[in-house]
Order: structure tokens, then sequence, then C-alpha cells
């Protein structure tokens, strides 16, 4: 997982700091132990010191915002006055996280009256959130004893929502080609994907992709098949098919580079002699998820920047496609033409050359794998009524299966929902999921969830 990165708040108030001065020793503590906490968590923590007054606060976000980072938690250590806070946290474009806790976790007749300085700080969080509501400032808000209860996990996983969230809405998609034609689920117009989530896409025309693809050197080429070799099954794969498979890979990837990409796709059709590349890159699409970049087929733009996303947070995440219903096993067959993240493979892929009678253009060389057994999420985001979208959520278990593996030249894969089959199929396509899709392995579901409400989408988890 990349880093996740927070910047830590601290509420405080000045009367107590006039007051007690000395009750700050004990205030500070606690915050340095919330650090401790989210740093076991994975969260690396931008730290700023108790604000108590808004030029504090003013300076604390200036400097998260330099940061970069993924998003403010707030811990109010006592009372603090919202006023002194709101308009700048109603001002930032970070997301913002509400950690609602005390150091104290019994709380009743016998406790000492002097732990009410130290425990108070739930009545300043409901002053700060009603005027962040006022003021139109969404946050994601997580309550319960910082050591007691679960809360400091929940704190964690909407920091890797927001981070997922940023990446989508910061994400910069290449399209080699135009959609395919007439499929429609999962097409947005670009200005609306720009305006309505933040996506920016840009085309390579297939008759002028000459001036998108740089010319790759015999040694580089050398050098990939080389590893390719090493990398997968190659078996008696024909060397001049594999050296143009690898021209087009490596063009690619530079093209990605260069382009700083968080994601890309193609329209397999127009890859043809007319363009740039002599072969479609199924290769380096499995590559390229493999090292963080997103991908989705047929120039299906919005997937591929969810996929980018998704990476961001889980490096297990790849493009999938339900193409065949196991009705007798009660599974679902996934698969694409040649592409899926490498992390997920079962074992080493099997190099191969494939047939490719779609149009003029090289065969080209995919390596063919099947996704590893687990536990995962099968994610979808689709497109609605008035520029509006459905995140959809299906907690799944990935089947290796047992026997012979008849489909070793077969991008292959199955999940098993948790509810029967024909009950998954019905629900999907009844709150609109489109044919292209996500695996996200792991227990994502909670993280995955607080991501679809933090981009203000429909969330439906379907099981």
């Amino acid at each position: 997982m990349n880093n996740l990165k927070i910047g830590l708040l601290p509420l405080y108030v000045k009367l107590y700091d006039d007051i007690w001065p000395e009750a700050r020793e004990r205030v500070d503590a606690f915050c340095l132990t919330i650090v401790s906490e989210m740093e076991k968590r994975g969260l690396e923590v931008e730290q700023a010191k108790a604000c108590r007054i808004k030029p504090e606060f003013e300076a604390a976000v200036r400097a998260f915002e330099q940061a970069e980072v993924d998003a403010i938690v707030t811990l109010h250590l006592a009372y603090s006055p919202s006023l002194e806070s709101a308009d700048v946290l109603a001002a930032t474009e970070l997301p913002l996280i509400v950690l609602d806790t005390t150091p104290t976790y019994d709380f009743g007749p016998s406790q000492h009256p002097d732990e009410i300085l130290y425990n108070h700080g739930i009545h300043g969080v409901q002053d700060m959130c009603n005027l962040l509501i006022r003021k139109g400032k969404s946050f994601r808000i997580e309550a319960g004893h910082w050591a007691d209860s679960d809360v400091l996990d929940r704190v964690a996983d909407n920091a890797k929502a927001a981070k997922i969230a940023k990446k989508l809405r910061n994400a910069k998609v290449g399209s080699i080609g135009k959609p395919f034609d007439g499929m429609g689920d999962f097409r947005v117009p670009t200005d609306e994907l720009r305006s309505g989530i933040g996506i920016e896409a840009i085309f390579v025309d297939s008759l002028d992709s000459g001036n998108a693809f740089d010319s790759i050197s015999e040694e580089r080429i050398d050098r990939e098949m080389e590893l390719n070799a090493v990398r997968f099954h190659s078996g008696t794969l024909d060397p001049e098919t594999h050296r143009q498979s690898t021209k087009a890979d490596l063009a690619v990837r530079d093209w990605i580079e260069r382009n700083e990409l968080t994601a890309f796709t193609a329209n397999f059709l127009e890859v043809t002699r007319a363009s740039a590349l002599p072969c479609m890159p199924f290769l380096e699409a499995s590559k390229a998820m493999e090292r963080g970049i997103g991908y989705a087929g047929e120039g299906d733009v919005l997937t591929a920047a969810l996929v980018g996303a998704l990476l961001s947070v889980y490096p297990d995440t790849s493009f999938a496609e339900m193409f065949c219903p196991d009705w007798h096993n009660n599974l679902i067959f996934l698969s694409h033409m040649g592409e899926m993240n490498l992390r997920i493979a079962a074992g080493k892929p099997d190099l191969m050359e494939k047939s490719f009678p779609f149009t003029d253009a090289g065969n080209p060389v995919v390596a063919y794998g099947k996704f590893r057994g687990g536990q995962a999420v099968y994610v979808n985001l689709a497109p609605g009524r008035n520029n509006s979208y459905s995140l959809l959520l299906s907690p799944v278990e990935m089947v290796e299966g047992d026997g012979e593996d008849r489909m070793r030249d077969v991008i292959r894969g199955w999940f098993q929902p948790v509810i029967p089959v024909a009950d998954f199929l019905t629900a999907y396509s009844e709150h609109g999921g489109t044919h292209h899709g996500v695996v996200v392995y792991g227990d994502t579901i909670r993280v995955l969830e607080r991501f679809g409400k933090i981009m203000g989408w429909n969330t439906v988890i379907i099981k």
C-alpha cells in the first residue's frame, strides 16, 4: 500500500492555557499517544501543535495543504469554540475526519471530578460539527474510546477512503482510441467526468499515434524480453512476435510516464497497421496494474480511473469482467482478452502469442494467469441519471478451483458471491451495474463503503 498521510489537528481552548497551564503536559501527552496509535495502523502523521485561536488553525491547515496530506483528522483535547476553527476547516478542500474520543474510559459516579477537565471534548465536537454542516463542509465522524473500541481503526479506514477519493478526483487517464462503438454502459462524456468527478481524459488518435509514442531502442526491447523469459512460462514463443509485442508495451509505458497518467485504456479495434503500435499492449496493461497504474478495456475511461484510484491503497486490485455464470457451482467466471494485475495471479503466468483476428495489427503476446483464491470485493462504478453514480460493492470469495485446468490460454478467475448467483446477478443489474468491474482483494468493504460516501455516490452493498 502506498503511504497514507494524515494531518492531525488537535483542538484546544486558550482560556485553559491562561488559567490552568499545568494541564497541558497531560493533554499533549494524550495527543502523542494518538499519534503513536495512528502510526501503528500504517498512517504517516503530520502533527500540528494544539490550536486554540483562528490564526493557529489557519497556519496548521495551510501546513497540511502544503504537505499534501490525504485528510485532516481533528482531535478535541477539550472544548474548543467552533468560531475559531469552523471557517478554516470549511474552506479547505482537504477531506475532514472527526475523531470523537477522550482519554478516560470509565466516567461513572466514582470518577474523580478533576477528570472532567481532560474528557469533555465531545461538546466541542458537537459545536464544530454543527457549524461545518451549516457551512456546507462534508466530514466523516467516528466516535469511541481510543483504546477500548475500534474507533482508530475506523479513522484509518476513512483515511484510506479519502486517499482513494483524492486519487480519483485527480485521475489522468490516457485513451488509445475512442470508446468501443455501441458500448454505452460505462460511457460518460469527458466534460462530465471532469466536472462531476475530476477525471481528466486525453485521447490518442489511432491515425496520428506516431506523435504520441516514441521509438524504442533494440537494446531496451532485448532487456525486457529477457525479463519476460524469467518472469513467465514462455515455452516455444516466436521471437519476432515477442519482439513486436514488447516494442508496443514499452512505447505505451513511456507514454504513461511522459504524460504522468494514473490510468489508461485502449480500444483494441483502433490498433491497426496504420497506428504507431504494432499490436495491442495487453502485457503492458497487466504490468501497469502491477505498478499501480489503472487500466480498463475498450476505451472505458471511468473504470480505468477507478482502478488507478483503488490501486493507490490496495495494490492487489485488478480490472475484470464477469463473463459466464457457473450455475452448477454457484460461481461467476471472470475473464478478459489479455489483462490482469500480475500481482494477483495464482502461480507463474504463461506467456503466449494471442491470435488477433480483429484488425490487421500483429499478434500480441499475453501473460495468461488465474486469479488467486481469497477474500475480495467486486467493485463497479455505475453511471446513473442526471450525472449521478452508484458504487456497487459485492463481498466475494475468489475460488481457484480443483482438477484439470483447460483454460491456460485464457485470463481466468471465479468468484462466489455471498448470495446465490441468480440473486446476485439480479441485484447487480437492478442497480445498473456495468459489464466492466474491479476485483479488490482483502477485507476492504468498510473502506470502500466510506469511499463511496465521501464521493457522495449512492453506495450499495450486494449481499
